[in-house]
């Protein structure tokens, strides 16, 4: 029964991860709830309700990783893993600062592999591990920079894991169109196709509940791009040369 379930949501505080707590404590399941900040995490977990954990953490700092999983294997096994966590900062290749660039690297794609070690040990047998990638991830785009290239290592990753935890673990990839949280803000460029967060995480719950590898959503945009990423890259490089402004 879906509302038995303990569910780990890694990067909780906003977004598509508040949103799927929402959803998710609604329809029963017990969470545990991380995130970088502790007030904002505790804040939600008390509006969801009294059996909701919040665990402060940061993906990109493997000691506080180990120390919330110490915490989560005396809770119990988990039936889901959903990882979340993702920094973001648009722009042309050139224009991104080196230090950034580590940091995004550290976050989006080193945490992914973090989680990828210390998830599958916390979830009970067949229990699932769910990624986010994201469409940024199918082809370099302009403006993706660093986050489309740690985008597309995670899709690689999830890919990976899927074949080496086969019979055990279910493994799950999702990559969000766009959708509006405090990082599309940020855009300057037209962004087709745009989710609510409420939608977004709909959509997610139902993939998650489906029998496919990949949640990708919506899917005018994704088949799309999926599309574009499938042609040789004489066909495809003069068309997303025509996007760069």
């Amino acid at each position: 029964m879906h509302n038995a379930e303990t569910i780990w949501i890694i990067g909780a505080t906003e977004g598509i991860g508040e949103a799927l707590a929402r959803e998710w404590a609604s329809d029963g399941a017990r969470l545990i709830l991380s995130a970088r900040s502790e007030d904002q995490l505790k804040y939600l977990a008390a509006s969801l309700g009294p059996d909701h954990v919040a665990l402060p953490l940061d993906v990109g700092d493997r000691a506080s990783l180990d120390a919330a999983a110490e915490v989560i294997a005396k809770i119990g096994p988990l039936d889901r893993v959903v990882h979340l966590a993702a920094l973001y900062d648009p722009g042309k290749v050139a224009d991104l600062g080196p230090d950034t660039a580590a940091q995004i690297v550290s976050v989006n794609l080193t945490g992914s592999f973090h989680i990828a070690q210390i998830a599958p040990p916390l979830l009970r047998m067949g229990g699932q591990l769910a990624l986010c990638g994201s469409v940024a991830g199918y082809i370099g785009l302009p403006q993706g920079q660093i986050y489309s290239a740690t985008k597309a290592g995670v899709i690689n990753l999830a890919q990976s894991l899927h074949a080496e935890l086969a019979g055990h673990i279910d493994v799950r990839l999702i990559n969000p169109g766009f959708v509006d949280t405090r990082l599309t803000q940020r855009n300057d460029f037209a962004m087709p196709a745009m989710l609510t967060p409420k939608a977004a995480a709909s959509a997610i719950i139902k993939g998650l509940r489906s029998r496919r590898f990949e949640v990708h959503f919506p899917r005018r945009l994704t088949v799309a791009l999926k599309l574009l990423s499938a042609l040789p890259y004489w066909a495809a490089l003069p068309l997303t040369r025509r996007l760069t402004r």
